[in-house]
């Protein structure tokens, strides 16, 4: 999952999207080849470039199959999918977020993979990505890239200042403090973004809806303790203040590349950036732990990723199509190239290679997937975040009490699946 990554502008109008499915439309003379699309939602400049080069090793071994290659800017794709889905528009493929694939399911815009050649090596798969990609027991997605977050810190100034990688978030602000003693460097900067605050309520036992009980529990008391511990760290010596702005994203990457800051919460998708940074340009530097533990004693952050999905409106050519397309980019051999060229991580147990963990920052996430906990089985689950976001952000800034936000977000939420208690 990212969040605050702007990829490169979809140049193509909605006039495109509504020719690019698989239907009478999309240009495929009867002799000739089929021509498939897929949007694909990945970095632009880091990514895609890697998902080109294996179209042309698809084509190569294909010669009845086209695939036209559209990249979608991630924060826009959902929306433009849903759009041009219900005008039976869309792409034959989608790389959709592991939250967006229940949701579309629901609605009846991807078609169930199960039996499939998409899926014919469902057995691979690591079974949790499995499940994430399920709706109302069939399987809508193939795993793509998986990901979960990380504490992500600087080895070099850690070990000036004498401090190991925090266990608890106690911890972490003992051991910013004497990062910023000894080297004059903030030891942590945290993110309002409610994705990345997600770690402090799994570290509480909870989350933002219990959905077995159809209740709201963002505003719980254990939830409250949880986004005060984050709160509380964005203040004290040693602790970056709290950026609301729309580039706080990027300040905070920028500043962990750079040395500036110590320790941030990240994901595995910004490997490759780790590597442009001049903290980093020795590798071996970039120190990969699980995120601290909450007062419960639990430690674990949201497991997000990437499937690819099939778009149920194409015809029946188009869909075998995607189908064989599918299953070829999420195989062994596909998924370990672009592990080796992205630093991505594999959603497969067959492409964590000796060669693949080989890369520190591969092998350093690999190590804390076994902690990332599974999105709530709920289609509406990945929209809740939405409107905490803009809460987050708000009493981050000191604009509302942690109370006032926490109420305006249950509110929110309560609009969303006006089914769930509060």
């Amino acid at each position: 999952m990212r969040r605050g990554i702007a990829a490169t502008a979809l140049v193509a109008s909605f006039a495109l999207a509504a020719t690019a499915c698989g239907g009478s439309d999309s240009g495929d003379k009867a002799d000739g080849p089929v021509t498939i699309t897929w949007w694909d939602t990945s970095n632009a400049t880091n990514e895609a470039p890697t998902y080109k080069a294996l179209i042309k090793d698809f084509e190569a071994a294909n010669k009845d199959i086209k695939v036209k290659y559209v990249n979608v800017p991630f924060d826009q794709a959902q929306n433009k999918f849903d759009t041009a889905a219900g005008a039976s528009g869309a792409p034959d493929v989608l790389r959709s977020d592991v939250g967006w694939t229940p949701a579309f399911a629901k609605k009846g815009y991807f078609l169930p993979l199960d039996g499939t050649e998409a899926l014919a090596d469902q057995a691979k798969f690591k079974p949790n990505l499995i499940e994430q990609a399920k709706y109302d027991g069939k399987t809508y997605g193939v795993p793509f890239v998986t990901d979960t977050l990380a504490m992500v810190y600087n080895k070099q100034l850690f070990a000036k200042a004498g401090v190991e990688a925090p266990k608890t978030w106690d911890d972490l602000k003992t051991a910013a403090a004497t990062i910023k003693a000894k080297t004059g460097v903030d030891g942590y900067w945290g993110s309002t973004a409610a994705y990345y605050a997600q770690p402090f309520l799994f570290g509480e036992g909870t989350d933002t809806v219990d959905a077995s009980a159809k209740k709201i529990t963002v505003n719980s008391a254990a939830a409250k303790k949880g986004y005060g511990t984050w709160l509380s760290l964005f203040s004290g010596k040693g602790l970056h203040k709290a950026d609301t702005t729309a580039d706080a994203y990027a300040h905070i990457q920028d500043a962990f590349v750079n040395g500036k800051v110590a320790a941030i919460i990240q994901g595995p998708w910004e490997i490759t950036n780790f590597y442009k940074g001049s903290a980093f340009t020795d590798k071996a530097n970039l120190g990969i732990d699980t995120v601290p533990a909450g007062s419960t004693g639990k430690a674990g952050a949201p497991t997000g990723g990437h499937n690819l999905s099939i778009y149920a409106g194409s015809d029946s050519a188009h869909q075998k199509a995607a189908e064989k397309f599918v299953g070829f980019m999420t195989s062994a051999k596909s998924q370990t190239q672009i592990a080796l060229k992205n630093s991505t991580l594999p959603t497969r147990d067959d492409a964590y290679t000796a060669e693949v963990k080989a890369d520190p920052g591969i092998a350093g996430y690999q190590t804390v997937l076994a902690s990332a906990q599974p999105r709530v089985a709920l289609p509406e689950y990945s929209s809740l975040l939405t409107p905490l976001d803009t809460e987050l952000n708000s009493i981050a800034g000191g604009k509302e009490s942690l109370d006032k936000g926490l109420g305006n977000a249950e509110a929110a939420i309560a609009k969303l699946v006006p089914d769930f208690s509060k």
